[in-house]
């Protein structure tokens, strides 16, 4: 005997190990018994084996190693006496999980025990398969579990069941097997042995279609006579919880009738008057009533339908709605989201009490309360809703604003009557909590003002008034500054004046004021004040007699030290000092939006496979230059940034948007950006220089001179410039400010390389051709031709590309996102890629092409290693 294994009991150890004081004492503790234990199994020890793994267990629970304690477990459980096994087989629980090796040594110990005449030892050996059982043993000892489903005692029928079920999630197809010894289980008296019996039907109809059907007509009758005696018992102390008799097997057994009467029809209809039975009487004044009805109501909506039924079920959820417990009401929620879809005229009955919920103090049920909300929105009650969560807005917490804001703003977008209604409401949000309205809210509220011609006077009167009472809300400072710079003759003059509206009295300097203050306000970010200086330089136009008070504001930002403000102050002073005679051809009142092409291009950007576009500063959206996420596993750090068009910096500008419009199917014509149009209106950006194409000057000519493009002299006519795709000639530039100098590209192609086809697919063929700048062997021009090769047309049509790092790789616009059926037309693309190592490696490319066919997304990869050798 070892003298240490048997120096201190299992108490004495876990008296000493909570007496320490730090967890160094604690660990001291445990070293020590672990080498005593170490020595007492080296001894073989078997007086105090059981005694050690005890302690080991103890240890293991603490979270101290303990594997060399494993194989006790096993001698343990090989020993006769049933003490030694229940601690054996509390050891192997404990110790040992089914990923062990060790396990497959006690298979065997495990049948000679499911096999023992001692029906304690039985149970022992069951509850440890039914927690550590592998696939292997499930296979070498079901039948042995099978036959215990008959055994003589309830409790061993009852252990058998339970570990039937372990044995079925691990084999599912021994789960035939057990069908005709479950369905004997349902008609038990004992509750324990049935409330495992009905699990184990449950199990069974959802890993076996044959036990589903077979449940279904052999078994669904007695389940609803179990359940109405049950439902119908008289108190019994044994089972009785909150005077309710077992509601475990209420609710186990309410489950399995949800199983069967799914998609059954005739299922469904033997169980729909116990069911009724059930959600009526069953009193919902305790947490057992509720769970009870809970299971009842998913059940009634789960089974086939049954229009009285539901209606009860959704009063039920509506009565949860009531009631204080918090998670009652979570739980009636996320219950009628999902009624919603099977009967929304009974969840309209309780909107009231919905709405409630959308003012709840528990953040989780205001949330889930407002998606419900949302969905209950339609056509006729959207404007007592709105009405109702704006009302909410001015109260409700700062955290929850934002959701609250993003879902008022949505349903005002989807279910607006009229364009009035839709303006008022919005501007209601903005003055309510417009730090809180996304960028595409207020976008597409100017798009809607934009295109309600009658209403420009009503708006911009109604802003002006709210810009007096909420002039800390960001998002409504800009919709005002933008309608002001628009509509500000129509603000003074009162012009569009409708019935509903009082007039009001607004001087062209109280016009300029609310610019003033908006763009000097200490919050103003980058984008309201750039708008402020459009605005203001529009108003210089409308309001000639303000023209000096508007100029020396906007010269107070000629050194600012933002650049794109500093830039926006130089040249719109420029044009008020110097250029009146083209200032009111420059800042005329904007176009109508196209309302059904920005709703496309938002939804578009939404679902496209490309990033989202980067916010700058300035409000200029610029295309992310990795929208394929490292196809290559490439980093995509030294990917060089496409620079903005000058469409974009146009529509930063002035408001317009001058993107090219799709070029027709077919058409070889490549696609002219804004500023080919308006020659790069007041310098702000141009394009690269391009074969063939001719510059006019719109105000004035000037002869092209072979002079190159001279340094930046005078600040207040800026002008820039950008390299040409030659790099012997300088870009053109145009400044309408103080006339024009160019210089003719002279391009050269360079070697010829012969054409290649990227991608040939059963439905797209895509093609590439080649050239080279002479002088510039690094830099290659690839012109992508992509052909339908169906006959379905192709909708929003997207071509990305990955390159490895040694690569550089820049996208130009596509000629269309529309690519014509069975060949009658295509898109062209065109790409510039620099190879670092030229002469080392080959060019090498991933391509990925997105594409709708009637309205559904679909997705072309492919890599491309077929490149010609010398580019």
């Amino acid at each position: 005997m070892n003298p240490f294994s048997s120096g201190t009991r299992l108490r004495d150890m876990i008296r000493a190990i909570r007496a320490s004081k730090t967890a160094a004492e604690e660990r001291a503790v445990v070293r020590k018994e672990c080498a005593a234990i170490r020595a007492a199994i080296n001894e073989n020890d078997q007086d105090y084996r059981h005694r050690n793994l005890a302690k080991l267990m103890f240890i293991h629970m603490l979270g101290y190693p303990t594997h060399f304690g494993q194989m006790e477990c096993l001698k343990l459980i090989a020993s006769p006496g049933f003490p030694e096994k229940r601690i054996g087989y509390l050891g192997l629980m404990l110790l040992l999980d089914e990923r062990q090796e060790v396990l497959m040594l006690v298979t065997n110990s495990l049948k000679q025990d499911l096999n023992h005449t001692n029906q304690y030892i039985v149970g022992l050996a069951l509850c440890a398969l039914g927690n550590i059982c592998s696939a292997e043993m499930a296979r070498d000892l079901a039948p042995e579990v099978e036959r215990l489903l008959q055994f003589r005692d309830p409790n061993i029928r009852k252990k058998a069941a339970l570990c039937s079920i372990r044995i079925i999630k691990k084999v599912p197809d021994l789960a035939e097997n057990f069908i005709n010894s479950a369905a004997s289980l349902l008609k038990e008296k004992h509750h324990g042995v049935l409330i495992t019996g009905v699990r184990l039907c449950t199990v069974l109809c959802q890993f076996s279609s044959d036990a589903l059907e077979y449940f279904r007509k052999k078994c669904t009758e007695n389940l609803v006579r179990t359940l109405k005696d049950l439902a119908n018992s008289p108190y019994s102390p044994e089972y009785d919880i909150a005077g309710i008799t077992d509601p475990f097997l209420h609710i186990r057994l309410i489950k399995l009738l949800r199983v069967l009467g799914e998609g059954d029809t005739d299922s469904s209809d033997l169980m729909n008057d116990i069911l009724a039975q059930v959600a009526t009487k069953t009193e919902s004044n305790k947490v057992a009533g509720n769970a009870i009805l809970y299971e009842c109501v998913q059940t009634i909506m789960s089974i086939e339908d049954n229009g009285g039924l539901r209606v009860l079920a959704i009063n039920i959820l509506g009565r949860f709605l009531s009631n204080r417990d918090n998670n009652i009401r979570y739980v009636a929620l996320n219950m009628l989201m999902k009624a919603v879809t099977a009967d929304a005229q009974a969840v309209q009955r309780h909107r009231a009490t919905i709405l409630e919920c959308v003012k709840d103090s528990d953040a989780s049920i205001r949330k889930r309360a407002l998606e419900l909300v949302y969905i209950l929105v339609n056509e006729s009650n959207v404007k007592p809703l709105t009405k109702e969560l704006i009302d909410y807005l001015e109260v409700s917490d700062q955290d929850f604003k934002g959701d609250l804001t993003a879902k008022i703003c949505s349903i005002v977008a989807k279910f607006s009557p009229e364009k009035l209604w839709y303006i008022d409401q919005m501007l209601k949000v903005l003055s309510e909590a417009g730090n809180f309205v996304k960028d595409e809210i207020w976008h597409a509220l100017i798009v809607m003002i934009t295109n309600a011609s009658d209403l420009h006077g009503y708006t911009v009167r109604a802003l002006y008034r709210a810009f007096q009472t909420s002039a800390e809300q960001e998002s409504l400072v800009r919709v005002a500054v933008w309608c002001i710079g628009e509509y500000g003759d129509m603000l003074v003059n009162n012009i569009g004046m409708l019935d509903i509206e009082e007039p009001i009295t607004v001087t062209e300097s109280d016009a300029v004021d609310v610019v003033e203050i908006a763009i000097k306000r200490h919050a103003s970010d980058l984008t309201t004040k750039a708008m402020a200086l459009v605005a203001l330089l529009k108003l210089s136009s409308r309001f000639p007699s303000c023209s000096e008070r508007i100029k020396d504001i906007v010269v107070q930002y000629k050194g600012n030290l933002v650049l794109e403000l500093q830039q926006r102050s130089i040249e719109f002073n420029s044009i008020i000092a110097k250029h009146q005679n083209i200032r009111s051809t420059l800042v005329e009142r904007m176009p109508v939006l196209d309302e059904a092409t920005f709703i496309g291009r938002r939804s578009g950007s939404a679902s496209a496979p490309t990033g989202p576009s980067v916010n700058l500063p300035n409000g200029v959206a610029k295309t992310p230059v990795a929208p394929l996420v490292d196809l290559l596993d490439l980093s995509l750090d030294d990917a060089p940034a496409p620079s903005p068009s000058g469409a974009d910096l146009l529509h930063d500008l002035l408001g317009v948007d001058l993107s090219p419009a799709p070029q027709q199917p077919g058409s070889d014509q490549t696609p002219k950006s804004g500023t080919d149009v308006l020659l790069d209106l007041l310098s702000i950006g141009s394009t690269p220089a391009q074969s063939s194409s001719s510059t006019t000057d719109l105000l004035s000519s000037s002869n092209n001179s072979k002079m190159p493009v001279s340094p930046l002299d005078d600040l207040s006519s800026l002008s820039l410039s950008t390299r040409a795709t030659s790099n012997t000639g300088a870009a053109p530039m145009m400044d309408l400010m103080d006339g024009l100098s160019s210089s003719p590209p002279t391009e050269n192609n360079g070697s010829v390389y012969p054409s290649i086809t990227a991608l040939e697919s059963s439905s797209l063929r895509v093609t590439f051709n080649f050239s080279k700048q002479s002088g510039n062997p690094q830099t290659t021009n690839i012109k992508a031709t992509f052909t339908n090769l169906s006959s379905n047309a192709y909708t929003d049509f997207v071509f990305q590309a990955a390159v490895p790092k040694f690569l550089q790789l820049q996208l130009d616009p596509a000629s269309s996102n529309t690519l014509p059926a069975s060949g009658n037309g295509s898109i062209t693309q065109d790409l510039r890629v620099t190879n670092n190592q030229h002469g080392k490696k080959s060019l090498v490319m991933r391509i990925r092409i997105a594409y709708k066919i009637n309205g559904k997304d679909t997705l072309e990869e492919g890599q491309i290693n077929n490149f010609p050798r010398d580019l």
